[in-house]
This record gives structure tokens, C-alpha cells and sequence, in this order.
């Protein structure tokens, strides 16, 4: 009855530890993006150092493993005490150095980032890979025999329990502080609980206990103060589901930020006057506009072409929210605000528009990609009327453009040319796209003098920026040969991971080389069932990439569903591990037909999303992940119990099934889907799976069961 006792209250410490992990990964990935104007590629890299850094976390086990130690319990309960403290200070760490290591307001570039983000997330990420294999070192410390599938499902089920909780409850009402109090208390009351049956006295634990709860609480009375500029006064703060977001009022201005981008501003005339009346100036009288966003004053600057209605489209309710609180843009009654992604908006209407002024930033994402390829020009025309223009914007230049920025350009030149036959470049201080059926005047000024609308910036200085010099100089420039950006291939954002590079005088050569080296010398270091396992966790995290960017791509950025997929693909794992820990399925058979269902499942997938795009059910990519993650939890305790269920094969698959999950997000998402596209990372994914296919076809070794 004791050792049931003992076990419970270690498994209790592994499910609640994989609660609070799975919540202070994703709270950190979110707060990367709120640091650095994130994008997947800094989501790819704090993905790739926390996996890596749970590996080598978990290896470190290792050094436990010759003795089992009557101690081990009383270890993992006070090592667990302070994991679950340790996220708060691990998010206060992030915020109070990120202006250290960085000038504030500015951007990193990708090795700085990539070393901040590794040092920053190292002391939590070791000590939680420690904790998964300590746990079971502490329970064959009770019962030798104790399966490690066994440990594998407990923290499966505190991670499921994690992503559920974070995606369905904390996201929605607690900001990250809040979360963290949350999700720590039953890690702290489970470590409590283990160290007491462990005869732990109560002078001893009850002061680390309050300290530990202390620091939850601290944290919560931190959260606005950490967040706080060191300039100006933070008059709003709202953590919403899809970014931070906050209100900075300095010189009497204020200035709205999405994960640290100003978005708006007080102070923004030219930018307003350009978005609005470069396009509208070629039209008679504008009847029904869309905005795809807005930047401040815009509405203003619309309405002096007196439109009978405009439709905002804003995804965040928060943003668009404060952009009419804080005055950033001009209420009116015939302005309908839609808060949906704009693209489906336009799928799922039939309404005509004379205009579509896009006000999204550059394509340095896969949510923004989507408003710059061939599949939104496309649907875009079908909502214009006959005389109809959309309009957009990217990062101008000076007097010329890097080659990276030529490229950016021209690829997207060439995408909108592939679709309306005039095409209008207007270099300003941003470069300006009209795209019509028709001929563009480029004498905005004198359109609009006929029109009798009042301006401040374009009367005055739009012939001396908007020179005919400067339109032929960047047609000139423009690469006709430039590659189109697709849904399905998105060209441009493997030219802004290039151009993060390229800002920072970097070589992106080094890290693919560094990448590279570290991925052979750990391949050639492990044995078969260990590449089985880094194969298993690579097609499981890669696969999760891919189902999230084509959820992106035919449905927009809904959280909520994302979240879902999220949680999906954690879901599978616990019963796919419990079946194959119940059918002793150690089977070379066994395995080999896990690994090519996983193959037929990433085809079939690949298949559907490319043949129906936004007509497959949003159900289809929840049972993908759900499938998926089966058969990876099914396959990892087939493979443990064929090469050996020893504490050093246990604690080698746990360590390369998160060092194959780290390679398999950094190379989706950083390297194959930008390169060669969702179809083309699939297919890569089924070769390393045919690899695994034959690791363990060609394995005869007559000490395993078949």
C-alpha cells in the first residue's frame, strides 16, 4: 500500500510538472513574439533551443542512472518544488533583459536572438528534461520493474491537460502572470505532497513551500511594472488571443503596439493620406470600400470621397477596439467594423467593392503572407467592380534597395501582374501597389484637385518624392524572371528570413552549416532505435507545423481553432501509448507498420489540403493531429520495449524523441516549408520515414522479439 501510495504521488508530480511545462512553453513562445515582433522563425527557434535544451536536460539523467538511490523521491519532489516557481522568473528574466542585451526599441538579429533566447530558456528547460527521467529513476528506486511507457504517458497526460487548459481557459481570461499562478499550484501541491510522504518535515517544507508560492504571487504583482517602458506611459494593456497588446502615451501621443510593432500612431498624416488616396483618386466616387486593417486617420482621409459605406476588417477586436478608444481612427456610422480574417470574409460574401486598401505590414509572416499571394489577388479581383483598385503597401526605400528588397519586390510585382493587367508602382517612403483593370493616372495630385479633396502631404510634397525618375528607377530594378508567391509555397517568407540576415550583415549559411554538423554528429552518435525515435519526433512536430501553416493559409489565423489542433496533436499521445504498452507490440512488424502509416497519413493529408484547400473540413485537421500523435505514442513504446526498457535506453529515447521534435519545427519552418513548400516538406518527411523503414527492416538482432 506504501509503494502504491509513493507511486501515486510521484506520477502526480510528472502529470502536474507536464501541466506547468506545456503552459510556460507556450506563455514563453508568446512572449518571444511580444519581445522581438515575432514571426514563426522566432517561434521555430525558441522551439528548437527548448527541445534541444529538455534533450541534453534529459541525458543529464544519465549520470543517476548506475545507482538507484533510496533518495531520488525526496530529489525530484524538492527539484519540482522550485520548477514550479521557476517560470515566473524565467518570464521576468526575458523582460527585464531583452533591453540589456539589446537597445531598446530595436531589433536582434538572428544570432543574437538565437543565443538570448538559448541562455534565457537554459536554466528551465534543463531542469524540467531532468525531471522526466529522474521521475522514473525515482519510482524504480520503489518498484525496479516499472515500465518507462509508463512515465512516457503520465507526462503525456500533463502535457494534454497543459495545451487543453492554455487553450481553452488561460488564454482568454488570465494574462501570463495569472497563468503561471495557475498552472504552478498543482505542481507545488503535488511536490508538497511527495516530499511529506517522503518524511519531510513540516519545519523544513512548509517555509520552501510559502517561498515557492510567493514567487506565484510576486509574479502577478510584477506583471504591469515588467511590461512598462522605460519611456513614455503605459495607458493600455491587453493580452488578447492573438498578441499583446498596449497603449504607450509620451508628448501627448499615443502609440498602439502588437507584439512590440507600432501599429498606429497619433502622428501619422502621411501614411494616412497616401493608403487612402492613391487609390481612391482613380475613382469617380468611391461607393463601398474594404479596409484590411487601417493605420491611423485613414477613416478621416476615406471619407473625403465621400463613400457610402466602408467595411473595416479587423481581426484582433482588441486592436480595432483601441484604435477608436485612443482616437487613432475617426468613428462613423456607415463604417461596419468586421472582426474576422479579411480573407474569409471576402470567400464567404458576394459583395462588390470599388476599392481594397490593404494596411497589413510586410510579409514577414504566414498570417500577413496570405494578403501577397496569387490566391488573395485572385479573390481580391473577384470583389472589385469593374473599375475597381487594391491597393497595398511594403517598406520603401531611400535611393535604392538591397538585393534582398529588389527580390521581395519583384516577386510581388510579378504575383499581382499574374493577375490584374495594370500593375502601378509608387515609390514613396513606403512602395506603393495599385492594381486595376485599367490604366493608372500617377498625377495623384491633380486627381485629386479635380475631385476637390483637401491635403496636407500629397499637394505638397508628392511631386517631389513621386518623380517619374523614381518610377522608372524600381521598374527598372524589378526582376521579371522573379518566382511567384503561392498559398502553398510562400516565396516571400523565405525572403524575409534572407533579409533578417541581411540587416544584421549575417550569414545564414553558418547556421544552416552549424545546424547541419550538430544534426550528423547526433546521428551518427545514437543506434537504431535511437533514430527511430528521432525520425518518430520529427515527423511528429514537423507534421504539427505543417497542419498549422495550411490551417493558416485556407482558413486565416483563428486561435481558437489552432489551439484545437495544438491539443489534437498531444491528445494521441497517451492512448497510442497505452495501446502499444498493452499489446507488447515490440515487433519489428509492429513497428514498420506504424511508420508507414504515418507515411500514408502525411500523404494523404498533403493530398486533401492541395486538392480541396479551404473545402476540407477544419474536423479533417484535427483528426490528422490526432492520428498522427497516436501513432507516434503507439510507435515510441513499441521501439522502447524492442531495444530495451533499461534506465539508459529510457532515458536515450526521451532525449532523442525531443531532440528529432527540436529539428523537425527548426527544418519545417525555418527551411523546407519557405523553400520548397508544403507538398515538398511532406515529401521529405516520408523519406526520413522510409529511413526509419529500413533502420529497422535491416535490424537482426536475434536478442529481439519479432
Amino acid at each position: 500500500m506504501k509503494k502504491n501510495r509513493n507511486t501515486s504521488a510521484l506520477n502526480g508530480v510528472i502529470i502536474a510538472t507536464g501541466v506547468s511545462s506545456v503552459v510556460t512553453q507556450l506563455l514563453t513562445v508568446r512572449e518571444f513574439l511580444a519581445q522581438f515582433e515575432g514571426n514563426e522563425f522566432v517561434i521555430a527557434v525558441v522551439l528548437f533551443n527548448w527541445l534541444v535544451l529538455g534533450g541534453t536536460g534529459t541525458l543529464l539523467a544519465r549520470l543517476f542512472e548506475k545507482k538507484r538511490s533510496p533518495s531520488y523521491p525526496r530529489l525530484l519532489g524538492w527539484l519540482s518544488l522550485a520548477a514550479s516557481a521557476m517560470p515566473v522568473l524565467h518570464i521576468l528574466i526575458i523582460r527585464a533583459l531583452r533591453d540589456i542585451f539589446f537597445i531598446h526599441g530595436s531589433m536582434a538579429g538572428f544570432y543574437g536572438f538565437f543565443l538570448f533566447s538559448l541562455l534565457t530558456t537554459a536554466p528551465y528547460c534543463l531542469l524540467v528534461g531532468f525531471l522526466l527521467p529522474l521521475g522514473l529513476l525515482a519510482i524504480r528506486a520503489r518498484i525496479p520493474s516499472y515500465p518507462g511507457a509508463m512515465v512516457y504517458m503520465a507526462d503525456n497526460a500533463g502535457d494534454i491537460a497543459g495545451g487543453a487548459l492554455f487553450s481553452f481557459v488561460l488564454v482568454f481570461f488570465l494574462s501570463p502572470m495569472q497563468a503561471l499562478l495557475l498552472s504552478g499550484l498543482p505542481l507545488l501541491f503535488c511536490s508538497a505532497y511527495l516530499l511529506r510522504s517522503e518524511k519531510v518535515t513540516v519545519s523544513r517544507l512548509l517555509p520552501a513551500a510559502a517561498a515557492t508560492g510567493g514567487v506565484l504571487l510576486a509574479g502577478v504583482l510584477l506583471e504591469l511594472p515588467s511590461i512598462t517602458p522605460p519611456e513614455g506611459q503605459l495607458v493600455d494593456y491587453h493580452e488578447s488571443r492573438y498578441s499583446r497588446i498596449t497603449v504607450i502615451k509620451q508628448a501627448g501621443q499615443y502609440t498602439l503596439f502588437s507584439d512590440g510593432r507600432p501599429i498606429a500612431g497619433s502622428a501619422n498624416r502621411q501614411q494616412a493620406e497616401e493608403t487612402a488616396h492613391y487609390p481612391l483618386s482613380q475613382l469617380k466616387r468611391p461607393d463601398s470600400v474594404m479596409l484590411v486593417s487601417a493605420v491611423s486617420g485613414v477613416i478621416k482621409e476615406v471619407f473625403k470621397h465621400h463613400p457610402e459605406n466602408v467595411d473595416y476588417v479587423e481581426l484582433d477586436p482588441e486592436i480595432s477596439d483601441a484604435m477608436f478608444r485612443y482616437n487613432l481612427l475617426a468613428p462613423r456610422k456607415n463604417v461596419t467594423v468586421i472582426n474576422r480574417d479579411a480573407r474569409l470574409v471576402l470567400a464567404g460574401s458576394d459583395k462588390k467593392y470599388n476599392a481594397i486598401i490593404v494596411c497589413m505590414p510586410d510579409p514577414d509572416t504566414f498570417q500577413t503572407n496570405r494578403f501577397y499571394t496569387e490566391s488573395f489577388f485572385e479573390l481580391a479581383r473577384g470583389h472589385l467592380t469593374k473599375d475597381g483598385v487594391l491597393a497595398f503597401s511594403m517598406e520603401g526605400f531611400d535611393a535604392y534597395l538591397t538585393e534582398t528588397d529588389r527580390e521581395k519586390i519583384s516577386v510581388v510585382y510579378n504575383t499581382a501582374a499574374r493577375v490584374f493587367p495594370h500593375v502601378t508602382i509608387l515609390p514613396s517612403e513606403k512602395i506603393f501597389f495599385l492594381c486595376t483593370n485599367r490604366p493608372v493616372n500617377p498625377d495623384i495630385p491633380g486627381l485629386l484637385k479635380e475631385k476637390k479633396v483637401p491635403t496636407e502631404y500629397i499637394s505638397g510634397f508628392f511631386y517631389g518624392n513621386v518623380t517619374p525618375e523614381r518610377i522608372a528607377y524600381i521598374n527598372l530594378l524589378l526582376d521579371r524572371s522573379a518566382p511567384v508567391n503561392t498559398d502553398t509555397r510562400p516565396v516571400l517568407m523565405k525572403l524575409m528570413f534572407d533579409r533578417w540576415f541581411t540587416l544584421f550583415s549575417e550569414s545564414r549559411h553558418i547556421f544552416y552549416i552549424v545546424s547541419g554538423l550538430l544534426l550528423l554528429i547526433w546521428l551518427v552518435r545514437i543506434d537504431r532505435g535511437g533514430f527511430v525515435l528521432f525520425s518518430n519526433g520529427a515527423a511528429h512536430m514537423a507534421s504539427e507545423i505543417i497542419a498549422i501553416f495550411a490551417f493558416q493559409i485556407f482558413f486565416g489565423y483563428i486561435y481558437f481553432q489552432i489551439g484545437l489542433i495544438v491539443t489534437m496533436f498531444l491528445a494521441g499521445l497517451l492512448p497510442g501509448a497505452w495501446i502499444g504498452n498493452r499489446l507488447k507490440a515490440r515487433s519489428r512488424t509492429a513497428i514498420i507498420g506504424l511508420d508507414f502509416f504515418l507515411v500514408a497519413l502525411l500523404g494523404a493529408f498533403t493530398f486533401l489540403a492541395y486538392r480541396l484547400g479551404s473545402r476540407m473540413p477544419p474536423v479533417s485537421y484535427l483528426v490528422f493531429g490526432f492520428l498522427v500523435s497516436w501513432a507516434c505514442g503507439f510507435q515510441f513504446t513499441a521501439i522502447l520495449q524492442r531495444f530495451g526498457d533499461t534506465d539508459r535506453h529510457a532515458t536515450g529515447a526521451f532525449s532523442a524523441d525531443l531532440v528529432g521534435a527540436a529539428f523537425g519545427a527548426l527544418l519545417a519552418s525555418v527551411l523546407l516549408i519557405p523553400n520548397i513548400g508544403i507538398a515538398g516538406t511532406a515529401a521529405v518527411l516520408i523519406a526520413v520515414k522510409l529511413l526509419s523503414i529500413i533502420a529497422v527492416g535491416t535490424d537482426h538482432d536475434k536478442t529481439h522479439k519479432t
